[in-house]
This record gives structure tokens, C-alpha cells and sequence, in this order.
């Protein structure tokens, strides 16, 4: 029988990471230190709104639809109180007698 090599028992003293271990060890700990700057630049950059700022926008929000509310019915009495107007004029009368009769008030 052919013996390739002499094995050595296993126990802690002949078992060690050894140089590449403690290589690997060391590369991962530097990426991770290089990851965690990298990330808190970008957390750095983000600028989220604050819980004041929101409540400002939803506050601005609510007074200029109450404002174009109020607008939209003060155009709607304006725009009623015109076609009242107009409809009790003399010359409306008279273009709606024509209209029913079928003369032409232009001409």
C-alpha cells in the first residue's frame, strides 16, 4: 500500500486560520468600514420633509382651495346676477319678441 502523506492528528494546535484568514478577515472589515461611510454620505444627502414643513403644505393646501371655493361661487352669483340682468333689459325683451315671431332684430 501506498502512503501520500503522513497525516497529522487534528486538534487546535495544528488547525489555524493562518495568514489568508487573517488576510480575508482584514479585507472584509476595511469594505465594510468603506460601505458604512459610503452609506451615511447618502443618508447625509436625503432631505426629507419635516413633520412642521408637511403640516405648513397641507395647511396652504386647505386655504387656497377654500379660497378657489370661494372664488368659483362669487363667479356663479356674478355670472347669475348678469343673466338676470340681461334678461330684464328692454333690448332683451324686444330680441326675444322678435326671436318668437321670427324677424330678425339684426337686420
Amino acid at each position: 500500500m501506498l502512503v501520500l502523506a503522513n497525516p497529522l492528528p487534528l486538534n487546535d494546535d495544528t488547525v489555524t486560520p493562518g495568514f489568508l484568514g487573517f488576510g480575508v478577515f482584514i479585507a472584509l472589515a476595511v469594505a465594510v468600514v468603506f460601505l458604512v461611510r459610503s452609506m451615511n454620505k447618502r443618508i447625509g444627502k436625503i432631505q426629507a420633509p419635516r413633520e412642521a414643513d408637511i403640516k405648513q403644505r397641507e395647511w396652504e393646501a386647505a386655504q387656497a382651495k377654500k379660497s378657489d371655493v370661494k372664488a368659483d361661487v362669487k363667479a356663479d352669483v356674478k355670472a347669475d346676477v348678469k343673466a338676470d340682468v340681461k334678461a330684464d333689459a328692454p333690448e332683451a325683451r324686444t330680441t326675444e319678441a322678435a326671436a318668437e315671431k321670427g324677424d330678425d332684430p339684426t337686420a
